[in-house]
């Protein structure tokens, strides 16, 4: 079998932030429903995981599958890596191979900037402009935030929060190569922001809560495992919150669990991606909101169609 592979460079030139948010909420609205996806799968491997997401959709389906080796970075290599395989739903033939590593760094920041742009467009009065986007984390996915940040709110001042100075330098003179103006910030900037992008791999919670100012958008999307938090109960508990998926929430968000009990949340029933997107969520004046993110398999998928698409239509 000869399969087409899409390395890292094919599936970010196949999917530009715009393409890629544009293909999610399109997804959305023509009835992807987040609380339908699969649960990621998790197997031992030798000094780490498997990590499997499996997907299926009307056209096409797929599984990514990733490796999880703590030890690696030590090595000088990455702590995740790993392949998306996308499949013919029809047939369940196989279609195409490509690189699960970008594909993950495209549809994350993809993701959270298409919940923020909906939940700014939400705002009674609108949303201020321009505004002001303190960024948690110096790492991959913060960069690619602000590269999708940028893409979506051309107008925004970004500034970036990390614990590696030397990080955050790399991470400055990368952005300006690409005219995209990044300036080291604070703690104490968080009352002053307007939203606020958490990529990090923190296990414990970034800022206090409440100081988040009345109206601000807060995605904390770094993490997923009910052990780690990267936002207060403090914050969840005085915020509007939307969800990726509610299930996925109950299952893996630990900057919502034990903020409050998973029987409490069933109750309030925070909107899902899905509401956000069809219009059924409606903001609460002088509240933040909170947008929380684990990374859903839906979301691989979507982004792979896109990348194949696309793919097979450039000579």
């Amino acid at each position: 079998m000869s399969l087409p592979y899409f390395d890292a460079a094919a599936v970010r030139a196949a999917a530009p932030w715009t393409t890629a948010i544009a293909a999610l909420e399109r997804a959305l609205r023509n009835g992807v429903d987040p609380e339908e996806d699969s649960p990621r799968l998790f197997s031992p491997a030798p000094g780490g995981a498997f990590l499997l997401m499996p997907a299926v959709g009307r056209s096409y389906s797929g599984i990514k599958a990733l490796t999880v080796a703590p030890g690696n970075p030590a090595r000088g290599l990455e702590k995740i890596q790993g392949v998306y395989l996308l499949v013919d739903s029809g047939t369940l033939a196989p279609l195409a191979v490509m690189d699960g590593n970008e594909l993950t760094a495209i549809r994350t920041p993809a993701t959270t900037l298409l919940a923020v742009k909906h939940i700014r467009g939400a705002a009674s009065g609108g949303a201020p402009e321009p505004p002001r986007v303190l960024v948690f984390g110096a790492g991959t996915q913060a960069l690619n935030h602000v590269r999708a940040a940028n893409a979506v709110i051309p107008d925004a001042k970004f500034s970036v929060v990390g614990l590696r100075p030397e990080r955050v330098r790399t991470l400055i003179a990368q952005l300006a190569t690409e005219d995209i103006e990044l300036r080291p910030g604070t703690v104490a900037e968080v009352p002053d922001a307007d939203i606020v992008l958490c990529t990090t791999s923190s296990r414990t919670p970034l800022f206090d809560g409440r100081l988040v100012a009345p109206g601000a958008v807060v995605a904390a999307v770094g993490q997923h495992g009910l052990d780690a938090r990267e936002v207060d109960a403090a914050l969840v508990r005085r915020s509007d919150v939307v969800v990726e998926g509610r299930a996925s929430a109950w299952r893996e968000a630990g900057d919502l669990i034990p903020a409050r009990t998973v029987q409490e949340w069933e109750a309030i029933r925070p909107a899902n991606l899905q509401d956000l997107v069809t219009g059924r969520f409606n903001r609460t004046p002088g509240r933040p909101c909170l947008y929380a993110g684990v990374g859903m398999a839906w979301e691989d998928l979507v982004t792979a169609a896109v990348v194949y698409e696309e793919g097979r239509s450039t000579p």
